[in-house]
């Protein structure tokens, strides 16, 4: 199983845009995916158009808000053919607190002993990570082997590249497996020098992990707000192209 954080230290990059979509994607191809939200606002489930009662809060906890006990199986919400959730929100600020209370050891390492399936019940595993540094978010790397890097090719992007490489390699010290494995460049709009600019940039200073850009696209910014992957909302669309062409990068990854 490969286990794949898509994380970056600045928001508004397409992190939840490219798990989503990488997730269904995948599935498509027949792989069994396994997307985890682990952002307070929980905007993979507004993504896909559902709605679970429990997520990872439940899954790390074994049970609900009134303690009544859970088995795990009943916290994975089947959101598509061969695609389950974990769905994030507000409850995850508990699992934070839960989670600054256990010994140190424990506290960075809950997720990575916690997300063990069952043989090869999953081919992936894929983390929608929030921006920024917190205990959560060391636990995600702690439980990853790969890291995606959506940068957006607009504004001063490689600031928040520079930033979370401080946190990657606070994490690597502890997790010697885990691999920054994919730069993927995000809004790429070709009406703008900016971007170009930056891409070009990323293409020599990445030159094994970057991938082809996503372009920036309307219909790719419509398709969450109809609870829709950019798969089932416009396949024509040049976005769902690009995704495309990074699901079978990854995918071709994994057979070498």
């Amino acid at each position: 199983m490969r286990k794949i954080a898509v994380a970056m230290a600045k928001g508004g990059v397409g992190k939840t845009t490219t798990a989503v979509n990488l997730a269904h994607g995948l599935a498509k191809l027949g792989r069994k995916v396994l997307l985890v939200d682990c952002d307070t606002q929980g905007q993979a489930a507004k993504f896909l158009g559902v709605n679970p009662d429990y997520g990872l809060y439940e899954f790390v906890i074994g049970k609900d808000e009134t303690g009544k006990a859970l088995y795990k199986k009943d916290t994975l919400y089947p959101c598509r053919n061969n695609f389950w959730l974990l769905a994030g929100g507000i409850k995850l600020v508990e699992l934070k607190h839960w989670l600054g209370e256990k010994p140190r050891l424990e506290r960075q390492t809950a997720l990575a002993k916690t997300l063990v399936p069952k043989g090869s019940s999953l081919d992936y595993l894929i983390f929608d990570c929030a921006p920024g540094w917190d205990v959560l978010s060391v636990n995600i790397l702690m439980a990853a082997n790969e890291v995606l890097c959506p940068v957006a090719l607009q504004g001063p992007s490689l600031e928040g590249l520079k930033t979370f490489f401080g946190y990657l390699m606070s994490a690597q010290r502890l997790n010697l497996g885990l691999q920054l494995k994919y730069i993927l460049p995000t809004m790429f709009d070709q009406r703008t020098n900016h971007s170009f600019e930056i891409l070009r940039q990323l293409r020599r200073l990445f030159r094994k992990q970057i991938c082809d850009p996503i372009h920036y696209n309307v219909r790719l910014s419509e398709a969450p707000a109809r609870g829709k992957t950019i798969f089932e909302y416009r396949a024509s669309a040049v976005s769902a192209e690009d995704y495309n062409k990074l699901i079978w990068r990854i995918d071709n990854d994994g057979k070498k």
